[in-house]
Order: C-alpha cells, then structure tokens, then sequence
C-alpha cells in the first residue's frame, strides 16, 4: 500500500490546521500511514520531516514493516527521543488527536513538551481513511468471501440443543476455517426472543423448533473487519417474524438504492426507516442504519438520523435496518456495500432472501 502518498495528504492538511507537525497515536492510524501491525508506536508527520517510534520489542518488526521512515525503537520512554526529533524538526506548534488522548498523557507531555504548543485536532486521520483504495477493497472482499463461506458452513451445526455460545464458537472456527485471521468482533448469536435485543451476548439458550436465529459476524484479514448479519428460521416461524424479514429487506434495499457518492447519510437512514415506519414499526428500530468498515469495524462515516456526514464514493459502509419484538424475537439483515460512481452494491454474495432450516 502507497503509505507515502497517505501520509502526504495528512501533511498537506498541517498549513491549515495551523501547526508545524502532527503526532499520532492511534494505533489503526499508524497502520493506515505506515503499515506497522504491533501494539506500541507512534508517528511523528511533518513536512520538514516524519518519524515512526516503538518500543524495543518491535524494534526488528518495524524495520520490515516500515522500510522508508527513520524509525527509533527505544527501551526508555519515548517522549525523551520525540522530545528529540521535535526540536531536530523546528516543530514549535505540535498537533495531537484529541479524541485519543488522555488528560493524563496530555501533563506528561506538556511537561515533555516544554516550548512547544499543543494543538488538538479532530479526527483527520479517520476521515483521510473513509476512502477506501483498490487494495484496501480487495482485502476487505477477501474477508467478506470468508464471511459468506463461514455462513454457510454454520448452517449446518444449527440443530435442537445447540447453544446460543456454541453455535458462536463454530462460527469463528469457521471464519479461520475460510481463510480469515480471525474474527472481526465477538459473534452475536441470539435464539427465539433473544433476537428482540440488538447487541445480545450469547448465553446457553438451547435452539429450538420456531426459533428465529441472529447471527452478527464477521471476518478480520490483514486488519481489515467486515460485517455482516443475517436471520434465519428455525422451522416455521411466527408469521409476524415472516413478515417483519421481508419488511426488513426491502428497507435494506431501500437503503441501499439510496447510498451514492454525495448523499447525505441522514437521508439514506431516512429512506431504509422511513419503510419500517410506514409499516407501523418504526420504534421497535432502535439503532441507526450503519457505519464504515475497514481497519476498525466501527468507523466513518455514520449513517443515523440527523447525520451530517456526506459519504464520498469508494467508502465502504454497513446497511443494517432491524426490528426488535420484545418476547417474541427480532430480524437484522446487515451487509457491507461498497459506495461506487457507477453505482453501490453489497461486496458479498450471501442470500438475504429468509432460510428456513
């Protein structure tokens, strides 16, 4: 991935937001400007100059993963060599992500930082990374192919008995089965009147005839998330759940003729709920529409009611209307769709269409 070229568009943004250099500290930005995978580092980007700092663990694994910056791996705390580099650099107005600092960490470096003006700025980084380019899209189909893989394998081991914590253990054992490194975030797997709640933590509830069965999944490759939800039937459902999954759908194709570089992410929420609303639903949809996915599984832009994020093309984000009945279960249809000019579509191939098992 063109790492340079990122971090060149981040600097350029330095003249406006008035300082002379930014240091980041999240971790999925410093991956997303220069590749490195560990737990402990930090980029310092400025035009006069960038720095990449870990600790001494990742002293070997930072020569490989960033070959084209100087790169300080220290055993001693790293203000003392940031210190260092900031005056080597002339950084007299330094930028920090204000949304990942804490109050804490802030005095430290005031006290490190003596002289030097601490600027905080919003998320610049996470905005830059709402753009997706062909690699991050190829690696994020890679994991949605394992996803829908991995689907289709849990069908299968959904049988009377199986518990809700089982059925999520397969599902990630089927994700790393398909391919991907991991999972994107702990399953949710939820039987009969658990799918009412939207962010269930599967417990030992057995499966049985009539349940309806939510499954929220995902897979993670090179460190990039997808996600995805479907509902099935266990049997025959309760015919108010038939009918809430097709009421569901078609709010989620709804959502998704409406999703195009330049909307407005208000107005594609709108157009998913407004559908669920006319049905007479509309409080048991309690979350907003989606999200971006890509090196968080939360990420920019947000699609909710009175959103002001516009959504540019080649973002990648989430559409995922649901119902809720308390007592009696609840539908969630969830895919991942890629925001093109030459028009937006689900980057999976699983059916959405309702399966009875």
């Amino acid at each position: 991935m063109d790492h340079l070229s990122r971090r060149n568009a981040l600097i350029e943004r330095c003249e406006e937001l008035k300082v002379d250099a930014l240091l980041l500290t999240r971790l999925p930005n410093v991956r997303y400007l220069t590749g490195f995978t560990g737990s402990s580092a930090c980029l310092l980007a400025g035009p006069a100059g960038s720095v990449f700092f870990t600790d001494g663990r990742y002293g070997e694994q930072s020569r490989h993963e960033v070959p084209d910056l100087l790169r300080v791996a220290s055993t001693a705390p790293l203000l003392g060599p940031i210190r260092e580099h900031v005056d080597r650099l002339g950084v007299r107005r330094l930028g920090f992500e204000k949304h990942a600092v804490t109050v804490g960490q802030l005095e430290r470096w005031e006290d490190a930082l003596d002289g030097v003006t601490l600027t905080g700025i919003g998320e610049e980084v996470e905005r830059q990374r709402w753009t997706k380019d062909a690699e991050e899209l190829a690696t994020l189909r890679a994991a949605q192919d394992a996803t829908d893989r991995a689907f289709e394998g849990i069908l299968d081991a959904l049988v009377v008995g199986v518990t809700e914590r089982q059925a999520a253990a397969r599902l990630a054992r089927e994700l790393t089965r398909q391919g991907a490194d991991g999972t994107a975030f702990d399953a949710i797997v939820a039987f009969g009147e658990h799918a009412a709640e939207p962010h269930h933590h599967p417990c030992h509830r057995t499966l049985a005839e009539g349940d309806v069965i939510k499954m929220d999944f995902g897979a993670l490759v090179d460190g990039y998330h997808t996600d995805m939800t479907r509902t099935v039937a266990f049997g025959e459902p309760a015919p108010e759940l038939r009918k809430v999954h097709d009421l569901v759908a078609a709010a989620q194709q709804a959502g998704i003729d409406a999703l195009h570089p330049g909307a407005s992410a208000a107005d594609v929420d709108r157009a998913a709920r407004s559908v669920i609303e006319d049905a007479g639903y509309g409080d048991a949809f309690s979350h907003g529409l989606g999200h971006g996915v890509g090196l968080e599984i939360h990420e920019g832009p947000s699609l909710r009611r009175e959103g002001e994020d516009v959504i540019p093309a080649g973002t990648v984000v989430t559409i995922e209307p649901g119902v809720y009945l308390p007592g009696l279960g609840g539908v969630r249809i969830e895919d991942v769709i890629e925001v093109a000019e030459d028009g937006s579509g689900p980057l999976g191939a699983a059916t959405r269409e309702l399966i009875e098992l």
